[in-house]
């Protein structure tokens, strides 16, 4: 903007020394008045952009809104003003034979205002910036909370598993899976699941659950529990050959942990 006022002032001297106007002048003002009114064009896109982030959030941000309003209000202040400036440029620009002195004071007065307008949008900018800020501390508040319920509907999945409410707890389970599906207790919660349905002497369902947990997550602490109980599934659906395969699949993969002790046990039971 300094640039643009310089390059103006220097059409201006040329032009008080031709004696009379000149069209580079009120060119020049107007090109200020063009890039004055961009900055607010993309002020408002900013503020537009705020108020899509604003959309889902709850009750809390009722005061945002109506600060968003306010500033909606102020841009729409500083827009009918430029316009207004806009048009008197241009209305100056047709007499092109008006005095020097009525240059040089138009001009000032256009300095004036624009400087009162850049000083307008800097506020409003800081305020947009402070609406931006309240919008993504409340995002983020939200996603704790989100994964604060998805972690406490484990637990009472949990709850609901040890007191024996099977339908109940796979319920939950399911919901913290669908909730958070990256979870690092995702692995958990389905071998959870496969067990309320082995409790039920529903093995064949049970066998299915701890499919997923076996091949899904591999390195978990729950693989080699889901495959032990997979193979007892299959023992009590007398499957023998796949409760061998199984167990043996289990020795071979994680030789030592505990529920490879129990698998060479068993392999001996099914001989």
């Amino acid at each position: 903007m300094k640039l643009a006022y310089t390059a103006a002032v220097a059409g201006l001297v040329v032009t008080l020394l031709s004696g009379c106007a000149s069209r580079g002048a009120v060119d020049a003002v107007r090109r200020d008045v063009d890039e004055t009114k961009t900055r607010i064009y993309s002020l408002e896109k900013d503020l537009s952009t705020a108020r899509e982030g604003e959309k889902g959030l709850k009750d809390e941000f009722a005061a945002l809104r109506k600060s968003d309003a306010d500033l909606q209000a102020s841009l729409d202040g500083t827009r009918t003003e430029m316009q207004a400036l806009a048009g008197k440029v241009d209305d100056f620009g047709v007499g092109t034979k008006k005095s020097a002195d009525q240059l040089v004071r138009y001009r000032e007065d256009v300095d004036r205002r624009i400087v009162a307008i850049e000083d307008r949008i800097v506020k409003l900018q800081a305020a947009v910036d402070e609406l931006n800020k309240k919008l993504q501390e409340g995002v983020q508040a939200t996603a704790v909370t989100d994964t604060t319920r998805s972690d406490t509907l484990y637990q009472k999945g949990l709850e609901s598993f040890k007191a024996g409410d099977m339908p109940t707890a796979r319920t939950q389970l399911t919901a913290f899976i669908d909730q958070q599906p990256q979870h690092e207790l995702v692995a958990n919660a389905r071998y959870w699941i496969g067990e309320s349905f082995y409790s039920e002497k529903n093995y064949e369902q049970a066998i299915l659950e701890f499919q997923e947990v076996i091949k899904q997550f591999p390195k978990k602490e729950k693989a080699p529990s889901a495959m032990l109980k997979q193979a007892l599934a299959f023992k009590a659906l007398q499957d023998i050959k796949s409760s061998r395969y199984v167990l043996g699949k289990l020795v071979q993969e994680y030789p030592k942990s505990e529920e490879a002790k129990r698998a060479r046990v068993l392999l001996k039971e099914l001989k």
